[in-house]
């Protein structure tokens, strides 16, 4: 799973441990903001094209933010597991298509065929 993306580290923090995510999006003017957004596993779907740009998990019984999703510029250099196997072949399209998680041989790689297809896991 997401190996042969350049650049791309891929961690396995979340698990399965309980939790809760927060995303740092960028508004329209330009500054961050720190966003809550609940104890389940997100879709990288949620937010509009270059809003998203980091995304972290605080573990039940911790007290520290732990970073499973970072973009720098127009590279994510940083991808979760557990965010992987929930995105789509059609989010990556649409949403992140000027970045390194646009692959064709990944896409090729896990039999994704559809824009509806998982990306990094293997479709049947």
């Amino acid at each position: 799973m997401v190996n042969n993306i350049k650049d791309l580290t891929v961690v396995n923090w979340i698990g399965d441990r309980e939790g809760i995510f927060q995303a740092i999006t960028k508004v329209p003017a330009g500054f961050m903001i720190a966003t809550e957004i609940g104890s389940e596993v997100p879709s990288l779907n949620r937010w509009k094209k270059g809003a998203l740009q980091t995304i972290q998990f605080k573990g039940k019984g911790t007290n520290y933010w732990t970073t499973v999703f970072a973009k720098k510029g127009t590279k994510v250099i940083l991808l979760d597991e557990k965010l992987a196997e929930k995105i789509e072949v059609g989010t990556i399209n649409q949403l992140f298509y000027n970045t390194n998680l646009m692959d064709h041989n990944q896409y090729k790689a896990v039999n994704a065929k559809t824009w509806a297809d998982k990306a990094f896991l293997l479709n049947e």
